[in-house]
């Protein structure tokens, strides 16, 4: 791998990143494992499927981006998990199976520019997007590289994980990533063509609903949610079904591949904590970007789902 062949991070990124030209050592995906099973399914909730309109026709969507025409698309029911794999979830795993992500393999990984701390290797940005540097040892346990570590962020979205990184503990834990019509229908929580998972006005009442930028992106972020970087899940109020944070903090990993022709390029959904009007609105419910899927930054994580 080259800097020139790095994969684009996922955060409103303007085009899929061109694929890697090399991978990491091949690891299997680790095997189901039972009692990590039951207690991961255990804690889903449970959905009952159905027809709902799917999409948006809004005078705000990204053009290119696929999100219309609105359509009735059914849904069989499913269990889908309340919120995004936290660090502690994932560190359980990576213990029990000795796990290594991508980014670890790859010795490298996207840090939001802000975060970057004086001294840490730095091998360049991503084309088209220079706010994004690739900060050698950044991982899922060391988000802004070495000497920055997770212990005091146990309840946050893991992040700097790889689609692959999140199939590896769907293996173990006996659940799938969700579909995009899942994930959208999962989102908007009984809601009928909303624009956001709680309604059509971004901040009713003037209150925050979901983590993304306050301020002049990609330099100043006034942070009036509370938060700069991700949130602890659930900081913000649940979703018609007990969902959180479906808009903004990360984005999330999908089952569905952005296009048939589109090899190794896969939808993900939600928006993060870096979108911001100004440059990327999707945090609205039915908006939708891609990436490849050896891809890992600071704002990409994943939720699972399984079978009722």
């Amino acid at each position: 791998m080259t800097d020139d062949d790095a994969n684009l991070p996922a955060c409103c990124a303007p085009s899929p990143a061109p694929l890697r030209l090399s991978t990491p050592s091949a690891q299997e995906r680790p095997d189901r494992d039972g009692d990590a099973a039951r207690s991961v399914v255990g804690g889903l909730v449970a959905l009952p499927g159905g027809t709902f309109d799917m999409g948006s026709e809004d005078a705000d969507v990204n053009p290119g981006d696929g999100e219309g025409p609105i359509r009735p698309v059914p849904v069989d029911p499913f269990r889908v998990a309340p919120t995004a794999v936290t660090n502690a979830e994932f560190a359980r795993f990576v213990e029990a199976t000795g796990y290594r992500t991508q980014a670890e393999e790859f010795g490298w990984s996207f840090v939001f520019h802000l975060f970057v701390a004086e001294g840490v290797q730095v091998r360049g940005s991503a084309a088209g997007t220079p706010w994004w540097l690739a900060v050698d040892g950044a991982d899922w346990n060391h988000p802004e590289g070495p000497g920055s570590s997770v212990d005091d962020r146990a309840d946050h979205p893991v992040v700097h994980v790889s689609r692959e990184d999140a199939l590896a503990y769907c293996s173990w834990s006996g659940t799938r990533l969700p579909t995009e019509v899942e994930w959208e229908y999962a989102a908007r929580g009984g809601l009928h063509r909303q624009r956001y998972a709680w309604g059509d006005e971004l901040t009713p009442g003037g209150e925050h609903m979901c983590n993304i930028w306050q301020g002049t992106f990609p330099r100043v972020n006034t942070a009036e949610d509370g938060y700069v970087g991700t949130a602890p899940v659930g900081s913000f109020p649940a979703n018609g079904y007990g969902l959180y944070d479906v808009a903004g903090n990360v984005w999330e990993w999908t089952a569905t591949a952005w296009a048939p022709e589109a090899y190794d390029v896969w939808v993900v959904r939600g928006g993060s904590y870096l979108c911001h009007e100004s440059y990327c609105n999707r945090y609205r419910v039915a908006a939708r970007t891609r990436n490849t899927g050896d891809s890992s930054s600071g704002n990409t994580g994943f939720r699972v789902v399984a079978d009722s």
